[in-house]
């Protein structure tokens, strides 16, 4: 129904699926590795937070708030593209959903101060030949799947075809999962506003 805005197919842009049974290529059984019991005692807190009514706003999820779907934003389906602008100095990674958009200097800069926590985390960039590697710390706790301030995000940009870019991702928080682990998605481009 195009009156009412049902959300339905008709709200998304077409799209070329891969069909992987799983986005994760490492570990190898392609899963999310186990949290930890830290990880799990703070997934526990939040569940029961949310399985009550909220005390308060912090009760809620963060993209339930509006105001962040984190990083890496991995939402697929309605609003999840990307516009990724690169200038002289720096590469723009902004999101449909919500509007994130995340300012990547590129070279040699340092990380802000461990004290300076972000939603989005601070990134730096640079490049290795043909692909965009940006490194991401100093996130705030629970900034992508209830994680800790001890998220570190590695991110590879890199041009496969004249339309493809293979988007990878890996993420390592010690203080939430056993081990790293990391996916790849492959993103299209789309002519779409």
């Amino acid at each position: 129904d195009a009156h009412t805005g049902d959300f339905s197919s008709v709200w998304l842009s077409p799209r070329t699926w891969d069909n992987r049974t799983s986005l994760i290529t490492d570990p190898p059984d392609g899963r999310i590795p186990a949290m930890t019991p830290e990880g799990e005692r703070r997934n526990a807190v939040i569940g029961a937070a949310l399985a009550r009514p909220a005390t308060g706003p912090e009760d809620r999820g963060l993209s339930e708030r509006c105001i962040t779907y984190g990083s890496p934003q991995l939402f697929a389906g309605y609003q999840s593209y990307y516009r990724i602008v690169q200038t002289s100095d720096s590469v723009v990674v902004a999101t449909e959903m919500i509007h994130d958009a995340r300012v990547i200097p590129l070279g040699a800069r340092a990380h802000l101060a461990a004290g300076i926590r972000q939603w989005l985390g601070d990134s730096r960039g640079h490049w290795e030949g043909d692909t965009l590697v940006v490194d991401t710390t100093n996130f705030k706790p629970r900034a992508f799947r209830n994680s800790s301030e001890k998220l570190h995000l590695v991110e590879r940009y890199t041009r496969v075809g004249p339309d493809t870019l293979n988007y990878e991702v890996t993420i390592d928080d010690p203080e939430t999962w056993v081990r790293p682990w990391t996916l790849m998605i492959p993103l299209q481009r789309s002519e779409d506003e």
